[in-house]
């Protein structure tokens, strides 16, 4: 059977639809499938076992000029129904990934309206599965894939499927970067998200007191930066800890090398600690503003003890101008952090 599966995006997003993958490849070893998806998250789809192809669209960088973008559009509808898919899975449930969808001329299978982020997405489809809002993405994306492929409910703890990805990176590791063959053991954190999500961010000062706390057992503080922000936040870290070490920009698959060689990591509610938890990294993840996704026996989930957390907001009511902390966050302390990642670092 030839399954046309649409995630677009985001990070987090793609890394929560992988379990689902898992369950549906020891369920219907029949399946075939392929994936559409933002180009900057292809790598990621291609790692797991049963994707067969990893079909990259950019909606998010189209061609400039309506008619550029309908040639492109044009192509890729060609290049989907060569290919004959008897099932399309729009895992998504929003009107851009619908009607991508529809473009392979195949029954198309998804959210019913009220379990989709855009309801209206749901008329685009032959098949209408309904799924409680209430388990973590990685649940509804597994309960999802149960419906539309006849399998039992699925339980257990998620498995991503990247077991084999991480070995093949943890061997390779020591070669790819030079302070790696150091042998320092560190730690990574995962400080940073989206702009329009800074309120996730756990505050500098709090990062450079874990930092210190590191540094008495002995540990370095890894610290990645994908653009000039970042950069002067890790900045601020490092010269108050001199066991921070400031990552350069690098590539989703270079940072997942790194990650398989750390003893574990500290992370925001963010698409690189969902990687790091996909890969079986123990640690901690931090949530302030939004409920927590994760869904591993390895990861100490934080929630912030705040009265108004999570309020699912991207801009803290609490506070009269940006930049002013996040009460949400401060009360996050790093005592507390410290003494949740203690044990994975016992074990790692």
């Amino acid at each position: 059977m030839k399954v046309l599966l649409l995630r677009l995006s985001s990070l987090g997003d793609v890394l929560h639809t992988l379990p689902a993958l898992t369950d549906l490849q020891a369920a219907r070893p029949d399946v075939l499938l392929d994936w559409l998806i933002e180009p900057a998250f292809a790598p990621v789809a291609a790692w797991h076992p049963l994707v067969r192809r990893s079909l990259a669209f950019s909606l998010r960088q189209r061609p400039r000029g309506g008619t550029a973008f309908l040639r492109t559009v044009l192509r890729l509808r060609r290049e989907l129904r060569a290919a004959a898919y008897d099932l399309v899975v729009d895992s998504q449930g929003l009107y851009k990934s619908a009607v991508l969808a529809r473009l392979a001329g195949a029954q198309v299978a998804g959210l019913a309206a009220r379990s989709a982020r855009e309801p209206l997405a749901s008329l685009l489809y032959g098949q209408r599965h309904a799924v409680p809002w209430g388990p973590t993405a990685i649940q509804r994306n597994r309960e999802l894939f149960a419906q539309i492929f006849a399998y039992p409910r699925p339980e257990g703890e998620a498995d991503y499927g990247l077991a084999r990805q991480a070995e093949r990176w943890r061997a390779a590791a020591t070669e790819d970067f030079e302070f790696l063959r150091r042998g320092a053991p560190f730690v990574l954190g995962l400080h940073a998200t989206s702009r329009v999500w800074q309120n996730k961010e756990w505050p500098v000062g709090h990062w450079i007191a874990l930092a210190r706390e590191l540094a008495g057992e002995g540990y370095q503080l890894l610290l990645p930066a994908i653009d000039e922000r970042e950069r002067l936040r890790v900045e601020s870290i490092a010269n108050a800890a001199p066991n921070v070490v400031a990552l350069p920009p690098l590539k989703l698959e270079d940072l997942g090398r790194i990650m398989v060689a750390a003893k574990a990591f500290v992370g925001m509610d963010t698409g690189l600690s969902y990687l790091a938890a996909a890969l079986g990294l123990p640690g901690v993840t931090i949530y302030g503003p939004t409920p927590p996704e994760q869904a591993s026996r390895q990861i100490a989930v934080l929630q912030s003890p705040e009265s108004c957390a999570p309020c699912g907001s991207r801009r803290c009511r609490r506070i009269a101008a940006p930049g002013e902390p996040i009460p949400c966050q401060q009360a996050l302390l790093p005592e507390q952090v410290w003494m949740a990642l203690r044990p994975s670092l016992a074990v790692a």
